[in-house]
């Protein structure tokens, strides 16, 4: 078998993480000598992170992230120094969703919620755990669609067994009336089973006015904020800083 053979038939034993380093790893091997095991060893690890690599890339496709790359890293956490960071860091380890515990970010329109939300998924995506990330308004109208089509069963089936879900900005828009038992119904299925991260900038305690259905949403507080880890965020917002920062004339584009 030629290197072109053995390269196609390497693709073809799904091993593509070998067959785009082969030719590398031969003119290696003849080089320094190498011993048959030292030659696989480094092909075996080449399959490996491909696949490693491969992976990730798809749980981060499925997660449904909306914004491209946010991270702990690009967080400037001294333009609001009484944020807690321990506990943001403490998050982004994944422990909380070992321990099937839920975290819920509060606080102003643009003091980072949905960035550190997304960061914690990422971090979490990296440490081998499944994320879906959607914002309230998207998970809800889901819902609506699953319910139309017959397929809502299945869709709470999937959405009760990913490791974390991500549900974002809370009260940014007007919700269906339906939103209350829909988010009470998410929460009950995932409590103590799954872990759910909630971002809202509105106060818990506006959240029967804003869902229209105290009862319900009594429900799903007590619920959520049983093994809840709770962040305020702010008070200052990143998005009014950039709006001043700019000159005059900037500001009126």
């Amino acid at each position: 078998m030629n290197l072109v053979e053995l390269d196609h038939a390497l693709r073809k034993l799904r091993l593509s993480g070998m067959a785009v380093v082969l030719e590398t790893r031969l003119r290696q091997a003849q080089t320094e000598k190498l011993t048959p095991i030292d030659l696989v060893s480094p092909l075996v690890s080449d399959e490996l992170l491909r696949r490693q690599d491969r992976l990730l890339e798809r749980r981060h496709k499925q997660a449904g992230f909306r914004d491209p790359h946010p991270s702990l890293d690009t967080f400037d956490f001294d333009f609001n120094k009484k944020m807690n960071r321990a506990l943001i860091h403490e998050l982004a380890t994944g422990r909380f969703l070992a321990q099937r515990e839920d975290a819920l970010f509060l606080g102003p329109p643009g003091t980072g919620k949905s960035h550190l939300a997304q960061a914690i998924g990422r971090a979490v995506i990296q440490q081998g755990y499944r994320v879906l990330y959607r914002e309230a308004h998207t998970l809800l109208e889901e819902l609506a669609d699953a319910t139309l089509d017959g397929t809502r069963k299945a869709y709470f089936a999937d959405l009760a067994t990913v490791p974390l879900l991500i549900v974002d900005d809370l009260g940014m828009r007007k919700l269906p009336h339906t939103a209350a038992e829909d988010l009470l119904e998410v929460v009950m299925r995932r409590y103590e089973r799954a872990s759910t991260l909630l971002t809202s900038n509105r106060p818990v305690d506006d959240w029967g006015k804003l869902l229209g259905d105290t009862a319900a949403v009594t429900a799903l507080l007590d619920r959520l904020l049983h093994h809840a880890h709770v962040l305020k965020c702010g008070p200052r917002s990143w998005r009014t800083k950039v709006h001043t920062d700019l000159r005059p004339e900037e500001a009126t584009r």
